[in-house]
């Protein structure tokens, strides 16, 4: 079974090239994440066509997550447990069973910056989301929570530490919301790079971030440990960044052989 999540920064915008790459890359189940589009108007006669049923959950410009599958698609829940919001819940996250494989998409907030009640927001959606995947009970299961997190696991995962000083993404508190997630039995992923010594998924539009390998590793796959064992390959689909009009993410694609 081949699963992926892709941040694709507007399912609109981003349409052809999603659909070029569902085609040619053939994930079995795909979380995407910021599809900037009501529910009532995601695309889904072009991904039908592919094979691929849709679980979307989104509420118009921003945010916005959906779960793909073409192995069946069951259990589709939308939200967390008690979800908190900024002021209302937002649209990011949603869970379904894929052929016996139970994933979230999730788009973490980005938290702007620590002490801004953004940042406290994203502490909080954090503690919603370890609350839900307790209350699933993961440990036994095929299970997988993926999508951007907008949080970097460790200083390995940035293009430099430094750059990074009193700045989101790498504070102890949102490192010890991922330490907890893996507390409940979920383990990191970690892919190969397909160039470069270090798999980053994200790379700022600035001139020269990509090219020069600037980037950061945010998009993530955290897995249960019958998952986890059963990963064959994963890498990150550097080529997906690639070319005119691309999302400033790459995707991650995980191969299992699940007995």
């Amino acid at each position: 079974m081949r699963i992926a999540t892709w941040n694709v920064n507007s399912i609109a915008a981003r349409l052809p090239r999603l659909l070029d790459w569902l085609d040619s890359t053939r994930p079995d189940a795909v979380c995407l994440q910021e599809t900037k589009i009501p529910d009532d108007t995601f695309p889904r006669a072009e991904v039908e066509e592919l094979g691929y049923e849709v679980a979307a959950h989104g509420d118009g410009r921003w945010n916005g997550v959906a779960v793909l599958s073409r192995v069946g698609l069951a259990d589709v829940t939308r939200g967390l447990v008690a979800e908190p919001g900024f002021p209302h819940p937002e649209a990011r996250a949603v869970g379904a069973t894929c052929s016996g494989v139970r994933l979230w998409s999730v788009y973490v907030p980005n938290g702007r910056e620590p002490g801004h009640e953004h940042y406290a927001y994203k502490l909080a959606w954090l503690a919603a989301l370890r609350d839900t995947v307790s209350v699933e009970s993961p440990e036994s299961l095929p299970y997988a929570v993926c999508g951007d997190f907008n949080v970097a696991p460790t200083d390995d995962d940035v293009w430099d530490p430094a750059v990074f000083t009193a700045a989101t993404h790498v504070t102890p508190p949102e490192r010890n919301a991922l330490a907890e997630l893996r507390d409940l039995g979920l383990h990191d992923v970690v892919p190969r790079p397909l160039k470069y010594d270090r798999p980053f998924t994200y790379w700022d539009y600035r001139a020269g971030m990509f090219h020069r390998n600037l980037g950061m590793r945010i998009d993530l796959v955290y897995a249960s440990k019958p998952l986890a064992d059963a990963v064959a390959d994963a890498y990150v689909d550097r080529e997906a960044r690639k070319g005119k009009g691309p999302s400033d993410h790459a995707p991650v694609v995980v191969d299992i052989d699940l007995p």
